[in-house]
């Protein structure tokens, strides 16, 4: 699969086993924003490429 401007697309399916490497909890797909949030932690992590990015420096934190 691929999004709109041709990259693959992140695979849901990956939910089942990722977890944040801060809290490790699990987290939660959020398509619009295309991140990985993790809601114990307050942190977002990027989706590039179809690929999570599960690097606390490169997570945004929550508002």
């Amino acid at each position: 699969m691929t999004d709109k401007i041709g990259a693959p697309e992140f695979d849901r399916r990956m939910l089942e086993a990722l977890v944040c490497p801060n809290s490790h909890q699990r987290l939660e797909y959020d398509a619009a924003s295309g991140e990985l949030i993790s809601r114990t932690a307050g942190l977002a992590f990027p989706i590039r490429a179809g690929v999570p990015i599960l690097l606390i420096s490169e997570a945004r934190v929550l508002d």
